[in-house]
């Protein structure tokens, strides 16, 4: 099968890729639609060491599965949680496989991802994709789920000011999941273009920079750069909240002194529920579509990710 496959920091179209067959439990999936996320760009750079075929957004249809009890299976619209965990461990059965020491993640850490023609995952990963939802928002799942997280996480008061720095792929996401909640939220970028669809989306906007030091009780950080963290820390009030949301390569040199002066309460926050952001879609509470910039095909990744990486990019997709 044709994939786009990392090696050694760089991509390739391998055009005679393995097809990958389903294990016991697993399902055999055709993926009809992938998204480029920021931590696929990151990836290229040398985060989290990976080497195979990249990408975990997507939306696929089921050709077959490896045990006859889930054949009913075959031919539904699916979309999948990206953490496979061992189902054994303390923390697989008290929690799930999101911090399983065993896991593998869906082209993050030892397994291979979406920008293929087929991939497999365990059934039990799998959700239905309602019939009314098209292809190009339920690609969005994974990415909406992420941003439902920090909901599961901390709750989060309308009367709070509350504000996202980096209004890109997923800080969109948060901040239209927070306001539909009742929270105000203040999209935070740096520049006018950044902040035109989350004005569009009835979102309040500002430069980062305009705003003085502890002006909100409640940040979340989704920049994907070591300045935004720095931001988010300056802007959290005194016993405020700050939630992290940005992985990437490379080092952070910050002064965390303010953390324990100023009591910070920190969340980390990744992978969030399928279901509820799956429901979201279905309502068209949150217009997804509105973020598709591109779409390429499989054999044109290479140029996908080079429009994806460009500065202020939202979503770029892949359909094989």
């Amino acid at each position: 099968m044709q994939a786009l496959y990392l090696a050694n920091g760089q991509l390739s179209i391998r055009t005679n890729h393995p097809q990958p067959q389903p294990a016991s439990g697993e399902a055999l999936i055709r993926i009809r639609l992938a998204g480029i996320c920021s931590t696929d760009l990151e990836i290229v750079k040398g985060y989290a060491g990976f080497r195979g075929v990249l990408g975990h957004e997507f939306v696929g249809e089921v050709v077959a599965t490896a045990d006859s009890a889930d054949k009913d299976w075959v031919g539904q619209r699916v979309v999948g949680t990206i953490n496979i965990g061992c189902r054994e461990c303390v923390e697989c059965l008290a929690h799930g496989p999101e911090h399983c020491p065993h896991r593998t993640v869906l082209g993050i850490i030892g397994h291979d991802g979406v920008f293929a023609e087929y991939i497999t995952l365990p059934v039990a990963n799998l959700l239905v994709v309602p019939d009314t939802v098209p292809d190009e928002a339920a690609v969005f799942t994974e990415p909406l789920a992420a941003a439902l997280r920090i909901r599961e996480q901390v709750m989060v008061r309308p009367s709070a000011k509350t504000a996202v720095v980096g209004p890109g792929r997923l800080g969109l996401l948060i901040g239209k999941v927070l306001a539909l909640a009742g929270t105000e939220v203040t999209m935070l970028g740096r520049s006018e273009r950044s902040l035109m669809l989350p004005a569009q989306w009835g979102l309040r906007t500002g430069f980062v920079t305009d705003y003085p030091e502890n002006s909100f009780d409640f940040v979340v950080e989704a920049t994907g750069n070591e300045a935004g963290f720095a931001h988010s820390l300056r802007l959290v009030r005194p016993r405020g909240t700050l939630i992290l949301k940005s992985t990437f390569h490379g080092q952070t040199t910050l002064d965390l002194t303010k953390l324990v002066v100023a009591e910070i309460n920190v969340v980390g926050s990744r992978c969030g529920p399928f279901a509820p952001a799956l429901r979201l879609l279905a309502e068209e509470a949150v217009p997804v579509r509105d973020t598709i910039e591109a779409e390429y095909s499989l054999s044109d990744a290479l140029t996908a990710f080079e429009h994806a990486a460009r500065p202020g990019v939202r979503k770029v997709l892949i359909r094989p």
